[in-house]
C-alpha cells in the first residue's frame, strides 16, 4: 500500500468504526457527521437506499433506531485505495447487535466511496449487501422492521 493510501486510511477508518459502532447503538449522530451534505451523495443499503442528502439522513436516523446493545462491531477493510480527491473502501462489517431487541450475529460486504471537501474525507457512497453464501437475511424478517423509507427489493 502506498504512503497516500496510508494516510488515507488512518484519516478515515478509526473514524468510521466509531461511527458504525454508535450506529449500531442507536445513534446516528456519528456516521451523519462523516457523510458529505454535498450531492451526488447515495445509498445502495442491506435493507434501505436513498439518493441525496434529504433522503440519506431520514434513512441512516431510521436505521439507527433498529439497532441497540452492540457487543460487537468491526470494519474489516480488504481493499482501499486514493487518488486525488475520490478515494475507497472495500471490506466487510462483522456484527453482534441486537436488531429489534433481538440478538443477531451477521457479516454484511460494503463498499464506501469517499471525497475530500476541504481537507477532509467524506463518505459519497455506501453499498452494502449480505455475501453470497449468506442465504438469509442477517436483519431478520423484513416484516421484524417498520421501513419508512425506500426499500430494498
Amino acid at each position: 500500500m502506498s504512503t497516500k493510501d496510508d494516510s488515507f486510511l488512518a484519516a478515515i477508518t478509526t473514524r468510521q468504526r466509531a461511527a458504525d459502532r454508535a450506529l449500531h447503538n442507536g445513534d446516528a449522530e456519528p456516521r451523519l457527521a462523516l457523510w458529505s451534505r454535498s450531492d451526488p451523495v447515495t445509498v445502495f443499503g442491506a435493507r434501505m437506499s436513498a439518493c441525496g442528502w434529504s433522503e440519506l439522513e431520514p434513512v441512516f436516523r431510521e436505521v439507527a433506531s433498529w439497532f441497540s446493545d452492540s457487543a460487537e462491531f468491526d470494519f474489516e477493510v480488504i481493499a482501499s485505495g486514493a487518488s486525488g480527491d475520490l478515494a475507497y473502501t472495500v471490506g466487510y462489517e462483522h456484527n453482534r447487535v441486537k436488531v429489534s431487541g433481538e440478538s443477531r450475529t451477521y457479516t454484511l460486504r460494503v463498499t464506501h466511496v469517499y471525497r475530500r471537501e476541504k481537507g477532509e474525507w467524506r463518505i459519497v457512497h455506501r453499498h452494502a449487501d449480505v455475501p453470497p453464501a449468506g442465504d438469509e437475511d442477517p436483519l431478520g424478517p423484513r416484516s421484524s422492521l417498520p421501513v419508512h423509507g425506500k426499500s430494498s427489493p
